[in-house]
Formats: C-alpha cells, structure tokens, sequence
C-alpha cells in the first residue's frame, strides 16, 4: 500500500525522499507529499496524482531546503484523494509532523476526545489523530510522547515522526506495517522497503512489532516499548542495485516475465543435492513429516492461486489432504485445525495483512506455520515457525509473474519430499519429478522466446468486453491466475470457471464471439475439457486452447492453440500459466494501460 521515506544527514533530505519514494511507486497510491525542516521551520507540499507533479511543484525538491525530512505516497482508506488528505499531518503549530502507512481502528472516539478538547481537525484521515495526540501529550521528550500516544491507539501502523524541537533527530515505529531503518556514511533513513533506499545503503535494520526508532545524523537507536534500548544487528542486503530498473524493458512487468528461468533455478536448484531434496529451512524431520495428517494452505490473490495448484500436487503426490481458504474468510471463520495439521501461509511481500492475521490464528490455536515467502525478514517471515524463501528478488510490477512461479515451485518442492518421506512415490517416480522439475527453467524460457506469436493473437482481443477461462483440476487453478492477470492489468471483464461447472448457469453468458480460454494439461481430463469446449463452441465462442505438446486432438475444436512442452502433469501449470501472462500483458499494451501500476491496485496489501 502507501509508501514512507524519511531522511536525516549531510545531505539535502527532499530529493533523497523524492527519489525513494519513487522506488515505492509499485506500492500503489493516489497522493504524495513531503515535510523538510530547514532548521527554522517545516515546509510542506502535498498533491494529488503521481510523485511527478510533487517533483514538479518542488522542482525537484531544490525549494525545499534542509538536511531531515520525511515522505509519503497515500492509498487511500479514510477520506477521499486530497491534498487536505494527503500525509504528511501536522499539529495546529507545524511543529509535529506525521506520515503513517496502516488503519488506527479506534480514530473516531480518540477524535471526538480532542475535538472536546478544542483541537480542530483539517482532514477525513485517521492519521491525522495522531499528530493531534502527539501534539496533546508532548512536554518536551518525544519518545515520552510517541510512547503514551502507541499505548492508546489500536490498529496497525508504520510511521515517521519529526518534532521541530528536536531538529537533529526523526523518529519512527511500527506494528503490523513494514518498515525498515538504513544507515550510510551520509545519514540515516527510514523506509517501507528495500528499494527505496538500496542506492543510497545495503545497511538495514528490519524495524520489529511495537519497536520505536530514533535517527540522528549518524547513529540510530531502537527501543521497546518499555522503553528500553534494544541491540539490533544490521542485515546486508545484497540485491543488485539495478534489480529494482527496468533493464532495457518495456515494462517492470515484462522484464519480470522474463526472469522467471532464473527464478524457478533460484528456487530449485539450491533444495536438490545430490539428487534429492533438501529442505533444510523446513524445520521437520522425517518422522515429523510423516505425522502431518492434514495441511491448511491460506493465502491472498495469485498466491491463493497457486495454493489451490498446491492442493492438486500435495495430495496427488503426497496423498495428504489439504483445504485452501482465502487468508480473509480463514481469519474470521474460527477454522477447526484438528491434530496433526500444519499451516503453510503463502505471500510475495510477507506483510499481506490477511494472511499474517491468519498466521496469528493458527499459532494461537497451537499449530505449526510454515511461510513461503519472497522478502527476508518481512513480518511473516519473522511470526511464521518456519520459512522457505523464494528468492525471487524485488518484483516491481503490481501484477505478479516471477514471485507467483517461485511459489509454484516452492510447493513442487514441498510435495515431492513429502511424498518421497511418505513413500507415496518410489524411486523412479521420484527420479523423474527431479529431472522434471530441473527442466522447467529452459521450458520457461522456450515460452517466452515464442512470445510473437501471443502477441499477434492478443492483438485482435484488445477490444474484447468478457473473457472467461476454464479448465479442470490444476488447470482450474491455472485459469484462476490467468484470468487475473488479464483482469488486473487489461480492466476487461474475465472470469475462471471450473469447466463441469459450465452447465450450472455460466454457460449462459456465452454468446457470439465470445472469447474462452481453455486449458488442458491433464491427460487424464483432455476428453473432459473437449466436451466442455464442444459445448461453449456450439454457443458461438472463439475457443484459445492450452495444452501440451502432441495433443493434436484438441485442434479439432479451437481456433488458436498454443502448445507448452511435455512435463509431469503436477508441474503444466508453471509452463501454461506463461503464455496466459503473455496474453495479459499485451491486451493491457494495446489498450494503453499503465501494466506496472494499475489503476486501485497496490503491490502490497497491508491494511485489510
């Protein structure tokens, strides 16, 4: 969601924040603003639209002078895009200076509270609350302050606070929203994530739940909230500096697509050793493998989506049984874990709101996490028992690719060493999932290198109004993601349906012309899904079939094929889902799309 940056140093502070935050612009947002102290007083300058027309109205933060400063790009949740909206808040003085990414739940009665007491309130925001209760309860220490204001707000938040009376620090504190702190020879900085700062240090300190941080020029200091000073070790980080640019391409999200080879190695190749998986982080012996009688997958988005592919695979191979619930309903449903099961909480950012509240549930019901997850040391990193990391690195674009294949793989990964541990697959079946799954990476890549041939299709569906896609078993789950992708980024109306669903009232909204997506990649369901397309062909559609490589029976009823290399039926998804992103992405092109930032969309959801 929203993005917060903040600067104290030798340095000019406001076109080091305009810069991160322009690193944060895949975050999503609607408004941005910054708040720079020139050793005199707070200028501030607030907009609404792109980080652009901020840039413009500061050209380029030369008018507003000064060495510390903070800010903010805003999704909004309370009160409509505005500048009055818009962070960084302030008291009536302008001497406390507010940004905050999160929700305070209890801002109403805490409001009503200071407007009795004769403050007055200039926007529809809950973070404006906040400025106002620092302003109420400060008499001259600011961390006395922020203390008694953090033990009276409920809800989640990461913020960034500056006091003009102490003008050689910024503070900052978080719980339930990301945040990071980073130091270099120059200063330090406060930042929701990693790129934001990446070029200025790789030092970074992962901020913990209810930690308060204190910058000054050349040192930090993080405390409890008992206020007692805490040690923190700093974590290197070392991503490439221009992992976060576009590297030539279009689009964050097409060179995204095209890093999915090395993303699916990344995954693999360091959990097969010597011909045999290894999953070391997994925490779990063998006996303890073998006594999982029941695994619950919860997840938000595309990784809910490739969940329910991990469903297929965990129980084909592994013969456990799995339930896949959107990490949303499975909060609020009181979910009956019974013994022996085992969580596996699946996010790109590891700050997914949902899913992390899930997480909290099931530890509090006293069973096992296991996250997979693309940010070290994001909050479900740090809350899950264990994790297994996807090393995608920095994935820019909203609409995801490469996180969503590592995450595939992930699960590939877990299934077969479960089932090997099981002995639910002997050892030639185990032998032939290892070359398979070591084969998908040049697979990907072959996909992707016959791009032309999806863009010239993609091409004559630019003004479609409805897409449906369907498929049965893992190509349901494909459909699911891919439907999305063309959804998300394209804003054409598409839906996924499971194909023997098509009869219970979807078929109904088939007419003329109509474009369906079908995918068969399961050899056991091809005269299943051929009915199904029979049937939506009679109605008038225009049939695109994915399926494997050799089955020509399925041109018999489509318009368009596109064929994806022989792998195990377990793993078509990671193959079939690339010409489905392809086909996403350049209908969004052709329509003139903004494909990296889609309108309503955020990278990371972080509020519910």
């Amino acid at each position: 969601m929203c993005g917060i940056v903040g600067y104290i140093g030798k340095k000019e502070a406001a076109p080091i924040i305009l810069d991160g935050l322009a690193r944060l612009e895949y975050r999503g947002y609607d408004s941005a603003g910054m708040a720079v102290f020139d050793g005199e007083k707070v200028n501030i300058t607030k907009t609404v639209g792109r980080l652009k027309v901020l840039e413009e109205l500061t050209h380029g933060g030369e008018t507003m002078p000064g060495f510390s400063g903070i800010g903010h790009t805003r999704w909004a949740t309370h009160g409509a895009p505005s500048n009055s909206n818009s962070h960084p808040h302030f008291n009536k003085d302008k001497t406390i200076m507010v940004v905050h990414n999160g929700i305070i739940e209890n801002y109403i009665p805490l409001r009503n509270k200071l407007i009795k007491k004769g403050y007055e309130f200039v926007s529809e925001t809950d973070t404006e609350v906040v400025a106002q209760m620092l302003d109420y309860y400060h008499k001259g220490d600011p961390l006395e302050t922020i203390l008694k204001v953090l033990n009276r707000i409920e809800g989640s938040y990461a913020l960034g606070i500056m006091f003009t009376d102490h003008p050689g620090e910024i503070f900052a504190a978080r719980k339930g929203s990301p945040l990071i702190a980073g130091q270099s020879k120059d200063g330090c900085f406060i930042a929701s994530d990693v790129p934001a700062i990446l070029r200025y240090t790789r030092t970074v300190y992962f901020v913990e739940e209810q930690e308060i941080v204190r910058l000054g020029e050349d040192r930090m200091r993080f405390y409890t909230m008992d206020e007692e000073e805490v040690e923190k070790e700093p974590v290197t980080i070392e991503w490439d500096a221009d992992a976060a640019e576009k590297a030539g391409y279009e689009h964050f999200m097409l060179k995204e697509m095209y890093e999915q080879p090395k993303t699916i190695a990344d995954t693999i190749a360091p959990r097969i050793q010597k011909d045999k998986i290894e999953i070391e982080e997994l925490g779990l012996s063998d006996e303890e493998i073998r006594a999982v009688r029941k695994v619950h997958i919860v997840a938000c988005g595309s990784a809910y989506h490739a969940g329910v592919t991990g469903k297929y695979v965990l129980e084909g191979l592994a013969r456990i049984p799995v339930e896949v619930d959107l990490a949303s309903e499975f909060r609020y449903r009181d979910p009956i874990l019974e013994e022996g099961a085992m969580v596996i909480a699946i996010s790109q950012s590891g700050e997914t709101a949902d899913t992390l509240a899930a997480i909290r549930e099931s530890k509090r019901k006293g069973f096992r996490v296991l996250g997979i997850v693309n940010v070290v040391g994001s909050s479900i990193a740090r809350e899950a028992d264990n994790v297994m990391y996807t090393w995608a690195g920095p994935e820019i674009a909203v609409a995801t690719t490469k996180a969503y294949s590592a995450q595939l793989v992930a699960l590939y990964l877990l299934a077969v060493k479960f089932a090997s541990v099981r002995k639910t697959i002997d050892g030639a079946l185990y032998a032939s999932l290892l070359r398979d799954l070591k084969r998908l990476p040049d697979q990907v890549e072959l996909l992707l290198n016959n791009k032309e041939k999806i863009q010239h299709f993609a091409n004559r569906y630019i003004g479609a109004r409805d897409v449906f896609f369907i498929g049965r078993g893992i190509d349901y789950a494909i459909s699911l993601e891919g439907s999305l992708k063309l959804k998300e980024i394209s804003y054409i109306h598409s839906e996924a349906y499971a194909a023997g669903e098509l009869k219970h009232g979807t078929i109904s909204l088939i007419e003329e012309g109509t474009l369906v997506a079908a995918v068969s990649t399961q050899p056991a369901l091809y005269q299943k899904i051929i009915s199904n397309m029979v049937e939506v062909k009679a109605r008038g559609a225009f049939l695109l079939a994915v399926t494997n490589e050799g089955n020509r029976e399925i041109e018999k009823v489509s318009d368009y094929v596109i064929y994806i290399p022989e792998t195990n039926p377990f793993f078509a998804n990671s193959l079939a889902i690339i010409p489905l992103q392809l086909f996403g992405y350049y209908v969004a092109v052709g329509k003139g799309c903004d494909v990296d930032k889609p309108r309503n969309l955020a990278k990371s959801v972080t509020v519910e």
